[in-house]
């Protein structure tokens, strides 16, 4: 069996995607799926996303990590199905559809995604760190000398000594204006850097307005692999209407044989 498949990227973050409505793609082949996303002997990507019917909604995402286990919400991955669902036709500039955190809306324009992420009510702020939940578990950690830091090896410390076998993502941050800052992030799954991270970035910019690192709720994040913007109003303790936009780009496509 021939399975057509589709390579993206948003900000550097890839993905192979999946267009699975007849039902054809084995999803829950984990070593297939890991295969898909290894760099040397696969497509290669940071996870793979599958685009399934739903009964109600436009279309259901579902995401694997590149280890090839199902994963929580990716929001970069959000972005990109959202671009791949325009390209299929199912949609034209506005979306509703459901991920594992629940529904998603999202709107399209050319190839920037604006997606509405889930609300965060609730934030712990340590002295040297966050922690909060958008979509993923996420550690948020501001550092002098973002450019030099070793992420693998810090991220990856944190990553297993202090969140056990589920683990998390782990961000770290510096600041470069009143309303922008850097970040780099050690992924979960992954289990290395990646060039952005959406859920990610999301979580660093809740934590800086929460920290009064900004007043702005119109944040700009500069990842390596490009730049983000997280914008959010704040309802009492709820971060709300909280919208990941940015670009989400088709790099190729191709066929893989069964």
């Amino acid at each position: 069996m021939q399975i057509p498949f589709y390579k993206y990227q948003g900000t550097g973050n890839d993905f192979v995607l999946i267009d699975n409505r007849q039902q054809n793609f084995p999803k829950n082949d984990t070593i297939l799926i890991a295969q898909f996303c290894d760099r040397k002997f696969g497509v290669g990507a940071d996870g793979l996303i599958v685009l399934e019917q739903h009964p109600t909604l436009d279309f259901s995402m579902v995401y694997y990590n590149a280890d090839g286990n199902q994963s929580s919400m990716c929001g970069n991955g959000g972005r990109c199905v959202v671009h791949f669902a325009a390209f299929l036709g199912i949609i034209e500039t506005q979306t509703a559809f459901m991920a594992i955190d629940g529904v998603h809306h999202a709107s399209i324009q050319d190839d920037k995604v604006a997606l509405h992420m889930t609300d965060v009510s609730h934030i712990e702020n340590h002295k040297q760190y966050s922690f909060l939940n958008t979509g993923s578990p996420h550690h948020v950690e501001m550092v002098a000398n973002l450019e030099d830091l070793n992420v693998v090896d810090k991220g990856r410390a944190i990553r297993n000594n202090s969140y056990g076998t589920a683990g998390a993502n782990i961000n770290f941050v510096s600041k470069i204006s009143g309303d922008t800052f850097s970040v780099r992030t050690y992924e979960r799954g992954v289990e290395d850097e990646t060039l952005s991270c959406g859920t990610g970035v999301t979580a660093v910019a809740l934590v800086m307005f929460d920290t009064k690192q900004t007043d702005s709720s119109k944040i700009y994040l500069k990842t390596p692999g490009g730049e983000l913007c997280v914008c959010f109003d704040k309802k009492e303790q709820t971060y709300t209407n909280i919208i990941l936009t940015g670009p989400a780009i088709q790099v190729y496509r191709g066929t893989c044989e069964l």
